[in-house]
């Protein structure tokens, strides 16, 4: 049976990846929803270093925006450790630059970090009103996200913001030489739809089997809000993969 670990997103505890890891387990895929690590006191490296003891070799790395940026991250250590990697809703830079501008604004970013040092619960209430902008059935997937906020403290989540403002996935996309998929959202709050031409043309470069796919009208919450289908379109990648 094929092991994936999946990281969850920023601020949000593992509740909203469990329909998703349900749904592959009904796959036939063993899935672990691994907690991030606290991060107040670790620098990115440190970080992924500690990320790497926590969780088991030879495994498809997974996650959900942050989660999906630090399984990129992590796989490109890894290389040969790691079985694949997939990404949900993951830019690979969250913040946009004069050479990555398909991102969020550095403006809108200091102001997320602004708002979360003053008053974290409404920032955490914006953000899940962002995860679930675009969706069908957005209030109802708000309320379902903010119902399972993670128990964080305030300079948890100012530590987990410096590092979706210091991961910079490019040369980890590019040089990771096992299979990878990427899928965005069409409706995405939080990553531009504009980022999946970035990121297929970066993906081009890698070595392994590597697919970047835009689903149209879904959210950031992609994997919440449409389970079935993410983990239908993961777990064929994934067998594609094995049948190569």
């Amino acid at each position: 049976m094929t092991k994936l670990v999946v990281l969850p997103g920023w601020g949000l505890a593992t509740a909203p990846l469990q329909p998703l890891a349900a749904a592959l387990l009904a796959r036939g895929i063993e899935v672990q929803v691994a907690a991030l690590p606290l991060v107040a006191e670790h620098s990115l490296e440190g970080y992924l270093g500690a990320l790497d003891q926590q969780l088991p070799d030879d495994v498809w790395l997974a996650g959900w925006s942050l989660g999906g940026m630090l399984a990129t991250a992590l796989a490109a250590r890894r290389g040969a450790r790691c079985a694949g990697l997939i990404s949900l809703a993951s830019n690979l830079r969250f913040v946009a630059s004069q050479d990555w501008p398909s991102a969020m604004p550095a403006s809108t970013f200091a102001a997320f970090v602004e708002g979360c040092a003053a008053d974290p619960g409404a920032t955490l209430k914006r953000f899940a009103l962002l995860c679930a902008q675009g969706a069908a059935n957005a209030r109802q997937l708000s309320r379902e996200l903010l119902a399972n906020v993670a128990a964080t403290s305030a300079p948890e989540l100012l530590a987990g913001l410096e590092l979706l403002a210091a991961l910079d996935n490019r040369e980890a996309l590019a040089s990771f030489s096992g299979a990878q998929l990427h899928l965005l959202a069409g409706a995405d709050g939080l990553v531009p739809a504009a980022a999946w031409a970035a990121i297929q043309h970066l993906a081009a470069q890698a070595p392994g089997q590597t697919q970047v796919e835009l689903i149209e009208s879904l959210s950031h919450a992609l994997c919440l809000e449409q389970p079935q289908l993410i983990a239908q379109r993961m777990a064929q990648f994934i067998d594609e993969v094995g049948h190569d």
